[in-house]
């Protein structure tokens, strides 16, 4: 059973999520984004192993670091629903968004972490208002008044920048917050 931990421990938890994405980010830098190939390709039979492997690869130093603070952040917020709770909300976003962007996005290889942080933007913005506690309703307050940009990240703007991966991440997260609001003792 999963403990609770307290604010320390959690900030040790995002440190250890940096840390992860950072070594797999230098390992796939040295090998010439050789780990890219394993990314999330659409209705392609091979490419389902993109689905779980995708989110944790990048297509460049940029790339990594405009996901891997709000990643880290977002992580940190979702944490104030427990621990179970994160880990409950994260494994969702990752397979469902990955399932979503495997079955309609268009034929390209989709990488990165975006659809996690959009799952947990969106997670974020509802779960507050749905749970009623006062800590949670700020934090959705100052997750949508300081993320709020975020939303156009949905729409179709680049053509190198999965905009369905942040789409699907972003309802998934809406669906997650309607299931699962309220804070979990663990």
């Amino acid at each position: 059973m999963l403990k609770a931990l307290d604010s320390k421990q959690q900030f040790k938890f995002v440190f250890g999520i940096f840390l992860f994405f950072t070594v797999i980010e230098l390992i796939n830098l040295f090998t010439g984004r050789f780990l890219n190939q394993f990314g999330n390709i659409p209705r392609y039979v091979p490419g389902l192993t993109g689905i779980v492997v995708g989110p944790f690869l990048h297509g460049g130093i940029q790339h990594f670091l405009s996901n891997i603070v709000p990643l880290c952040i977002f992580s940190y917020l979702v944490m104030q629903y427990g621990i179970k709770r994160y880990a409950l909300v994260t494994v969702w976003l990752i397979g469902m968004t990955g399932i979503l962007v495997w079955l309609f996005a268009r034929p390209a290889t989709h990488i990165g972490i975006s659809g996690l942080v959009y799952g947990y933007f969106g997670y974020l913005v509802l779960a507050g208002f749905l749970s009623g506690k006062f800590k949670l309703i700020v934090i959705s307050l100052l997750v949508g008044f300081f993320y709020g940009g975020l939303i156009f990240g949905v729409l179709p703007s680049r053509p190198f920048v999965s905009w369905e991966s942040h789409l699907f991440g972003f309802i998934c997260g809406l669906v997650a917050a309607k299931l699962w609001a309220t804070p979990s003792k663990v």
